[in-house]
């Protein structure tokens, strides 16, 4: 089975591990495998590493890396027969969470190696042409981004102070959110639309969303202040966000977001430039990726070199469900 690790030396925790790509040279030695490692120069550089193992016949890619490695190798490999494998190196790691695969980097090597791993396959999203595992928003959430990216140092309290500095200016975005029987103007704070429940450290931006539903879980949280926003970071982290009155949640395979003017989106926290008009829509089961045999992960991937992606073009759209916790819609 030959494997393509792709290693990028300025995520988070890589840049303060010197022995991990020695680790990863013993692990490739002990287990005999017909593997190499490759180091990304550059953003973007990672989805040309991966295009580049695909086409020289990798059955597995494995990005050492944060969410936003992640999702460059993940972009290479979606709609193929190979198998995603995550080393998770970032400061959030919000797939491996959600699948139960380990963030220690140790532990989620051995997982490579394990009899209990499978293949699992799992859906995608795309906000105007740019790939998502875990979601894509806008709003306060993009600005965030934005911040936190720029910042030398990484972590969950890195992520708390630049969210907080950018609580102080940010203000709500008015906009249209269109779905299924779904068209709604919000005065929004932030619109996610979500694949798996979480960003990342566990806060759960869609609870009890997943990852292998054929669906996306759109989430739109109204204008907060200082007060209102206390209890809905307690309910991020708590898995409620859902149930709060300020919050308006709906699942689709499909989302028009449509706002006054081009900005800024974030996909799996990596920040792009983009018209008033965003289109979402899910890509079902069109990633392969490697869980721990508890993984959540429901459906199993196929042998290598035979591949199942079904398309969304004749997929029946659900009717929308939105919940909130008062009739009539967000807080104006």
């Amino acid at each position: 089975m030959k494997t393509r690790f792709i290693f990028n030396p300025h995520s988070g925790k890589n840049r303060r591990n010197p022995n991990l790509v020695p680790a990863i040279r013993t692990f490739i030695a002990d287990q005999s495998l017909d593997a190499t490692i490759v180091s990304t120069e550059a953003p973007g550089h990672a989805t040309e590493l991966a295009r580049a193992a695909v086409a020289e016949g990798c059955s597995r890619v494995v990005a050492v890396g944060g969410d936003g490695t992640m999702n460059e190798v993940a972009q290479a490999l979606i709609g193929t027969s190979a198998a995603l494998g995550l080393i998770p190196c970032g400061s959030g790691n919000g797939l491996a969470l959600h699948l139960n695969i380990p963030t220690e980097p140790q532990r989620a090597l051995r997982l490579l190696a394990d009899e209990h791993r499978r293949v699992a396959v799992i859906d995608t999203g795309s906000a105007n042409g740019h790939s998502f595992c875990n979601a894509m928003g806008l709003g306060f959430d993009a600005e965030i981004s934005r911040r936190f990216n720029r910042l030398d140092r990484r972590g969950l309290l890195a992520y708390a102070r630049a969210g907080f500095a950018a609580f102080a200016s940010h203000q709500p975005e008015r906009c249209v959110v269109v779905g299924h029987l779904l068209r709604r103007p919000v005065n929004a704070f932030i619109v996610a639309v979500a694949n798996s429940d979480q960003y990342g450290n566990r806060a759960f931006i869609a609870p009890r969303a997943r990852i292998d539903d054929g669906l996306l879980d759109l989430v739109v949280i109204g204008p907060v202040n200082v007060f209102s926003a206390i209890p809905l970071v307690a309910r991020l982290f708590l898995g409620t966000l859902d149930q709060s009155r300020h919050v308006l949640r709906s699942s689709g395979v499909r989302f028009v977001i449509e706002r006054a003017a081009a900005g800024l989106i974030h996909t799996d926290g990596e920040t792009h430039a983009t018209g008033a008009s965003i289109e979402v829509i899910v890509r079902p089961h069109s990633l392969r990726i490697i869980v721990p045999g508890n993984s959540r992960a429901r459906k199993e991937g196929l042998e290598a070199n035979q591949p199942s992606f079904p398309g969304s073009e004749n997929r029946p759209e659900p009717t929308l469900a939105a919940t909130l916790g008062q009739p009539g819609g967000l807080p104006p």
